[in-house]
């Protein structure tokens, strides 16, 4: 190693920090662990024979053009099938507002590479997710963060917020908000409050990122709009992603917004990995043509809402008085607050004691509050697997409470 290592280190490297979550989680390998800690999706809900089906075919009828280099802004039916199928969902978009990523988490990464000045400011929600404000963080922001209540990030607090810094001429780059089965509160901004967020971010001419990896799994209530929908041209982006709709190992998420916006995103993702796979892309868009997309979807909200159900029962038959949680309409999260008192970082080491884990909720709050709360993810364990993990983790809740 050169001497005075430190000194080669740019100031954004120094930035960096290690994803609370994947440190997290190297304590959670040990056998018999059942972890509620990882966004997982379910392994069994890939689709592998129907993909080793697909792949023979692209190889043979595409094999060149699959494994060459492809287009920075993806691959052309690709986007031509995800343009269609939000215009049926009532966005006005063309061809050109959307560019395919390697994962939304890329597109987390080019969004403040394009936009964001180290100081700048920018507005999340507390809690918020860690990928997000990792991202933002490394890239120089000052993040601000804004109280949720059911309805998600409040909106007279964040017209506060927005007061303040105009008085101080100043104002935020962008409001980061997921607003569909939120990571990792999992609740659902309703019509009405997303409206009252644009219309307040028209007011003080501010951009709203929405990232939307969830939106597709719904497994009650009613959908609503996105907040691209709802709002005017080119006021917000809209972040997707087929890592927890079809498989996660693709890495493919894309970006919608104004022309001029995914123009210089483009640029930024030249020069991160010149283009996304055009492989897994050409196997994607052939697997949606062939109508096993939806098909397998059905299959996975039923999945999926069946093992939230197990895991709301569980929690009602065992978790102690003074415990409460988020019953989320869909997705793969809800969020558990414990006694104002205890710390879930003292509870996850007794947790792992007992063979069962969760991501602390501070990791998900810019400001570092959020000490009594946690985390749990629902998609990934059986049912049967659920079921046991509750047990053990009222478990430990109850030898916390009775240590203080």
């Amino acid at each position: 190693m050169l001497k005075d290592f430190e000194k080669l280190l740019s100031e954004s490297s120094k930035r960096m920090k290690r994803s609370a979550i994947r440190e997290l989680l190297k304590l959670t390998n040990k056998p018999g662990l059942i972890s509620f800690a990882g966004g997982l999706p379910s392994p069994l809900t890939f689709p592998i024979e129907e993909l080793k089906e697909i792949t023979c075919e692209v190889l043979d009828n595409d094999g060149p053009s699959a494994l060459q280099y492809s287009a920075t802004e993806g691959d052309s039916q690709l986007r031509k099938i995800l343009t269609e199928r939000y215009v049926r969902q009532g966005l006005k978009i063309t061809f050109n507002n959307l560019i395919i990523t390697t994962s939304s988490q890329q597109a987390l990464d080019l969004i403040p590479k394009v936009l964001i000045d180290p100081g700048d400011k920018v507005i999340v929600g507390l809690p918020s997710y860690l990928g997000g404000i990792s991202s933002f963080h490394n890239y120089g922001a000052n993040m601000i963060g804004v109280k949720h209540d059911k309805f998600g990030m409040r909106s007279d607090k964040l017209e506060e917020e927005l007061k303040i810094l105009k008085m101080v001429g100043e104002k935020p780059k962008f409001i980061y908000i997921i607003p569909d089965f939120q990571n990792p509160a999992g609740v659902t901004m309703p019509e009405w409050r997303r409206i009252e967020i644009i219309e307040i971010a028209k007011k003080y001419n501010v951009l709203i990122v929405e990232d939307s990896p969830y939106r597709e799994l719904r497994f009650e209530g009613e959908d609503q709009k996105t907040i691209y929908q709802l709002a005017d041209e080119g006021r917000v982006v809209l972040l997707g992603t087929f890592s927890k709709i079809f498989v996660p190992g693709f890495r493919l998420g894309w970006i919608i917004g104004h022309e001029n916006l995914i123009d210089k995103v483009v640029m930024a993702k030249q020069s991160a990995d010149l283009c996304t796979s055009a492989f897994v892309q050409k196997i994607a868009a052939k697997y949606i043509e062939k109508g096993y997309f939806e098909k397998n979807l059905k299959n996975i909200i039923s999945m999926y809402k069946e093992k939230k159900e197990v895991m709301m029962k569980a929690f009602e038959d065992y978790l102690p008085e003074g415990v409460t949680w988020t019953n989320p309409e869909g997705g793969l999260f809800l969020f558990v607050t414990l006694p104002e008192a205890m710390d879930a970082e003292d509870l996850f080491l007794i947790a792992i004691k007992n063979d069962v884990a969760f991501v602390i909720g501070k990791a998900f709050h810019c400001d570092e509050s959020g000490k009594n709360t946690m985390r749990i993810n629902f998609s990934f364990a059986s049912k049967e697997e659920i079921v046991e993990g509750v047990k053990r983790l009222a478990k430990a809740i109850k030898e916390l409470m009775n240590k203080m």
